[in-house]
């Protein structure tokens, strides 16, 4: 595979994890590139990345750069809200949210629901496209639980809510290389990349 790799997205908290959890590999993370923004309308993960990916690769054809890229798509399931925010993670509560609101939001939907009940994991699938067209995924799981307020100023997203098993501290509560043995992306781009190098 090239060992150099585009990211289909302009988070740059996830871009920054993603280049920390490639260089790990051996890959370099490639520059942003700007590309037609898509709908995440798709009923699973897998198809919204799948989405992003699209995105990505025609406007790199288009510039006549063809390169392997991927992109992500991940979320937040908690078992006391059967499986919500899920696919929806990023949309929850309203488009219009900034991410702490969004995670009040979601905190006021747990309010009524104790700690030992707040299980939950996040989950991450990667599609990955080379020079080729051909195609690879990834996949990977943190299971955890949702703390009964926000912990932390690392990451992003709902890190600052995430108790991953095992651990006293939010995902935010952690640094980089901590979060990276046990969260959901590391996990996920371990497997996409087994799969690439093949």
């Amino acid at each position: 595979m090239s060992e150099r790799i585009f990211l289909a997205s302009t988070n740059e908290g996830k871009r920054a994890e993603f280049a920390a959890l490639l260089a790990e590999h051996g890959i370099e993370l490639g520059p942003s590139i700007p590309y037609p923004e898509v709908e995440e309308d798709a009923d699973d993960y897998l198809g919204n990345a799948a989405l992003k990916a699209a995105a990505l690769r025609e406007e790199l054809l288009r510039r006549g750069t063809p390169a392997t890229l991927f992109a992500d798509d991940s979320g937040l399931e908690i078992d006391a809200l059967a499986g919500a925010p899920g696919v929806r993670s990023a949309r929850y509560g309203g488009l219009d949210l900034a991410w702490p609101q969004r995670r009040a939001h979601l905190l006021a939907a747990l309010s009524d629901v104790p700690g030992r009940r707040r299980t939950a994991r996040f989950f991450c699938a990667l599609l990955a496209i080379d020079e080729g067209g051909r195609r690879f995924e990834g996949f990977g799981a943190t299971r955890g639980s949702i703390a009964l307020v926000e912990r932390g100023t690392a990451g992003f997203g709902y890190d600052p809510l995430f108790l991953p098993e095992g651990e006293t501290r939010t995902f935010a509560e952690m640094s980089a290389a901590e979060k990276a043995r046990s969260s959901h992306r590391a996990r996920a781009l371990r497997a996409l990349v087994e799969a690439m190098r093949r």
